[in-house]
């Protein structure tokens, strides 16, 4: 009779490999991690599947006070974790998205991606780009023809920010579309924003020295 699977690698609980190669990975909820979800209901919101090959999903944010005969900018987010661990519906990145919309009058696409390690990279990078090819393919009718995307967005105005790891993918989403991102027409990303963005390479760079963190150490985003 075979033993059962043991833990190999455990960062905090959060994410667990085991022996036989299964994988857990907490919630929220399961790390006791208690973030309130901030809604003054001035921002509607609902989830669209983007990739349904990979089972993905978007929250689209628009904002209720928006004039309906003007268009709103749209700001794609990438939520942070490492590669390892978040999800779009998270509530601390869910809030950051209606603050986003809100404040800034603008629709606000966050996709979720495929985490490591399950998925490696550049597993998450490709998601990024498929959902933008999906804003590509609503605006040319290919898609659902989702009404908050028909009616309000001006594609003309896309701008893509990362969080962390979600800087990261926004640095190579940019690297991807090319200059003027033309292969995304008629997309038009103007900027990219990347907020604390996380790099990596086979060098250690000078932020990378000193002590490791405790949840998300060096050893294993090596093997994201």
């Amino acid at each position: 009779m075979g033993s059962l699977p043991r833990i190999v690698e455990d960062c905090m609980g959060v994410l667990q490999i085991f022996s036989d190669g299964s994988i857990k990975r907490c919630s929220l909820t399961d790390i006791n991690v208690n973030i309130p979800v901030i809604d003054d209901g001035s921002v509607a919101f609902k989830d669209i599947i983007f990739d349904t090959k990979h089972k993905l999903s978007l929250r689209l944010y628009k904002p209720k006070s928006a004039n309906l005969n003007s268009k709103l900018p749209v700001v794609f987010y990438f939520h942070g974790g490492g590669f390892c661990v978040g999800s779009h519906v998270w509530p601390n990145f869910h809030n950051c998205c209606i603050r986003l919309s809100s404040g800034l009058q603008s629709l606000v696409v966050a996709p979720d991606y495929r985490l490591a390690p399950e998925h490696k990279l550049p597993a998450a990078i490709d998601d990024a780009v498929s959902a933008v090819e999906w804003l590509q393919k609503e605006a040319l009718g290919e898609s659902t023809n989702d009404a908050w995307i028909g009616g309000t967005a001006d594609l003309d105005r896309v701008f893509v920010l990362g969080d962390s790891s979600g800087g990261n993918m926004a640095h190579h989403l940019a690297v991807r579309l090319g200059m003027g991102s033309v292969k995304a027409a008629p997309v038009r990303v103007r900027g990219y924003v990347l907020l604390a963005p996380f790099f990596g390479g086979v060098e250690r760079t000078r932020s990378e020295e000193g002590p490791c963190e405790a949840l998300l150490s060096l050893e294993i985003l090596d093997r994201s």
